[in-house]
This record gives C-alpha cells, structure tokens and sequence, in this order.
C-alpha cells in the first residue's frame, strides 16, 4: 500500500484543509484513490467538515453507491468507527465540536449495512469531543460497497490517512536575567510538550509524540516544526542554529531562520525528510534500546553558519549540487537552478547525466522538465508566483536514466509585500539530504 500525505493542501502559513490522498488502491478490478480532507487549524466554536472523496484513476470520475467503513483515531484512542455511503462517492461530514459529552451521528441509516447517510438538506452531521485538541488524526478506511448499492465487498483492506491539524503552542521561560521570554512553537505534525529554554547552556529543547515504525514513517514525506522568538530576546540570537533529535546530530541544513515572515518574531523552521527520518531511526537503532516514542528536538546557537547544497541518492551513486541566481528570488522574474550531477564515490562531474527536474509544494507537481547535463553541470529555470510559499521540494528524477533520484527541501517564506526571498543567513530556509560543499555557476564545468 502507497500513500501521499499532502501537508497541508494550501499554503503552510495560512488556513486551509489538510488532504491525505490514499493512491490507487484495487477494488474490484478499479484503480482507486482516496483522498481525506479536514481544516488544517484549530479553530474553536467553528463548525469543521471532514470530506472523503473516491476517484478513479482512468476515468477521473467518482465510483457510485460507495458504502465506507471509516474510523477515527486520535492519540491512540478511537473516536468513531462506522459505515458511511454515499452514492456519488464523495462523503461530506459536518462537525460540531463540543468540550464534552457523547460522540453523536446524525443522519438517515440504511437498511442494508446500517451505513449514515444525508441528503443536501439533512447532510451528515457528527456532534461531541471531536478535533477539540491539536496533533495527528489517523483514519482507518475500508470500501464496502461499490457500483451499487448491494455488492458488498467482503475481503476489503484497511487503508490509513493521516492529518493534522496544527496549533500554536505557547510557552514562557526565564531568560539569563530571570526575565520572562515568550516562545511559540508551531507544529505542523504532533502536540509539542517539555519544552525549555537553558539560558546557561543557551539551548532550547522540546518533545513530540512519533510512531518510529516503518508503516507510519512510509508515507510522511516530512516533519516541520516552527520555533519562534522575540526578535528582541538577542541572548538567543544568532546567525544560525544546530539542532539533534534524539541526541543525534542534524544535518545543518535541517535548522534555517526566517527573518521575514512575522515583523517581531524570528521563527527557526525544523525540517525532517522521510530519509532524515529513516537516518536518525537506524541511528537509535544502533544504540540497542527500544526505540522512543517521541521526538527530542534541541536548537543550539551556531555563529558560523555555512551554506552547504549537496544531495546524494539512496544507493550514493550519483550526488547533486544545487545553487541558484539571483540569490533573491521575486514573483514573475526568472530563478535560474544551477547544478552539478557528480559520481557519488569520486565527486567527478559525470558527463551526459540525462535527468528530470521536479519542483513539488504541498504534495502537487508545479513544474517538470527532463534535460541532459552534457558536461555534468546544467540550470533549469522556474518563475515563482505569489501564492507559492511554504515547503518546496526540489527533485531530480531519473538521474542517467537509472531510475535513482534525490532532493532538496526548500522552505519559501513570504516577505512583506510580494516578494519571496531567498538570502544566505535569515531568509534563506533550505533542507538538504546532505552537506558537503557549496558550488557556484562558475563552477559547475570544473
């Protein structure tokens, strides 16, 4: 079983829906997909609407009479476990969230499965503690029926979706002059708890619930995490930051600031790749002990910050160094992609080197183009536009038509005004596999 975990579907810094898409999963011959959707924020005393949504991958169209199995889990605890149908195959839920008391259905049942079901005038509605707390939803989802009404699919499959809806989270702390510090974390995974800030050590630790097991990891491309602080709090400021999970080293580029975003505030993005994530559990693995349940973020004052854009693919065949011109990129100007396509064992440009470049935000491709680096160095081009902020991947596919690829995590932030910047120490906010060394245009021939 594949899925895509879209994180969130709109822009990371506004509101929006979260989509988890289940993809192409065989019922009954069909190649189907799955998709969930719930508002991406907490918001209290706001009516909230879960959709889930069947769609054929030939045809592009919903499958009829489609009866699912659906249940809702939040911090291992099951909300609801029901049948729902919905005979155009796309099921709309409404929400009211109450601080306490019975999780309640209401709607009309058939008779067949006792499966809910609305009309557009008595739509489904669920009332009782529900998304009442930020973190990770897990939805476990079978088809039951399909095509009509009465063909009961006896030997379904359990699918899994995961969203979350995102919180700020507050926390003061003492500074070195026992003064009171106002942080905030934002999360775009899990509930952040223990969070402390050593003003001897000048270092800022906090803690997430994670499943370390490979069927959760499979299908989250990242984790992000947002620290912020005053910019006025200078005994914490600093050109750049370091960070560890769990004891382990992060790799630098894993730690970038953004200056730009909130006019007070400084916020320091976390970003963990899936292979970071599969890094640092082999890593805890080593150790012997059983594998945590959590995540133990921990920030550290760096004063030499350096610029490394290197990325290797899983096998380190092949390795990929990537810089850009201008350095700081508008809406509706040309960004020129530079880089080298380098023998992972040598460093060698490797001539020739055949790739597709793939630029991803939010789950969804916003630019391909395949190429050939004739002597191993090449630039793509790529016009940003306002509305494109937030975690970026950048991906080479296919590198000398072996079927390998790699990339690099970018985070865009958006500037007061339209312009999206891009600058080495506060504005540039990018994740790499890994961090080697810096090339230049200049050099891409060497």
């Amino acid at each position: 079983m594949v899925i895509s975990l879209i994180f969130p579907a709109s822009n990371v810094f506004g509101h929006g829906f979260g989509i988890d898409t289940i993809s192409s999963v065989d019922i009954q011959g069909k190649k189907i997909s799955i998709s969930v959707e719930l508002p991406t924020y907490l918001e209290k005393d706001n009516d909230k609407q879960i959709t889930i949504t069947a769609t054929e991958d030939k045809t592009k169209e919903h499958p009829k009479n489609v009866t699912y199995l659906i249940g809702l889990f939040h911090e291992n605890k099951m909300i609801f476990r029901n049948y729902f149908f919905a005979s155009n195959g796309i099921l709309p839920i409404t929400v009211k969230s109450t601080p306490d008391g019975e999780i309640t259905i209401h709607g009309q049942q058939d008779s067949l499965l006792g499966a809910w079901h609305g009309t557009e005038s008595n739509p489904i509605e669920i009332t009782g503690p529900i998304f009442e707390s930020a973190g990770l939803y897990n939805f476990e989802i079978e088809v039951r029926t399909i095509d009509e009404p009465t063909n009961i699919i006896t030997d379904s499959v359990v699918y899994n979706a995961d969203l979350s809806i995102i919180e700020d989270f507050p926390f003061v702390q003492k500074d070195d002059k026992n003064q009171d510090v106002q942080f905030k974390v934002k999360s775009y995974f899990d509930q952040i708890s223990n969070f402390n800030y050593d003003p001897i050590a000048k270092q800022i630790t906090f803690e997430m619930p994670f499943d370390w097991s490979e069927k959760q990891m499979s299908h989250i491309p990242f984790v992000h995490e947002e620290v912020h602080i005053p910019k006025n709090f200078t005994e914490f400021f600093s050109p750049g930051y370091t960070g560890k999970v769990n004891g382990i080293n992060l790799f630098k580029s894993s730690v970038t600031i953004d200056d730009y975003t909130e006019r007070d505030e400084r916020i320091v993005h976390v970003v963990l790749l899936q292979d970071h994530l599969r890094f640092l559990k082999n890593q805890l693995t080593k150790s012997g002990e059983p594998l945590p349940q959590k995540i133990v973020f921990t920030l550290f004052r760096d004063e030499n910050t350096e610029f490394p854009l290197t990325a290797s693919t899983k096998s380190e065949d092949f390795q990929v160094n990537l810089s850009w011109d201008p350095i700081q990129i508008e809406p509706g100007q040309n960004t020129n992609f530079i880089f080298t396509i380098r023998d992972g064992k040598t460093g060698e440009p490797l001539r020739n080197s055949d790739y597709t470049f793939v630029i991803i935000q939010n789950g969804k491709e916003i630019h391909r183009t395949t190429g050939t680096a004739e002597v191993g160095g090449e630039y793509e081009q790529y016009k940003f536009v306002e509305d494109q902020t937030g975690p970026t991947i950048i991906r080479f596919e296919n590198i000398k038509n072996t079927g390998q690829e790699t990339e690099f995590g970018i985070v865009v932030a958006p500037e007061f005004g339209t312009i999206i910047t891009l600058t080495l120490f506060s504005t540039l906010l990018i994740i790499v596999l890994a961090s080697r060394s810096y090339f230049t245009k200049n050099l891409i021939s060497n």
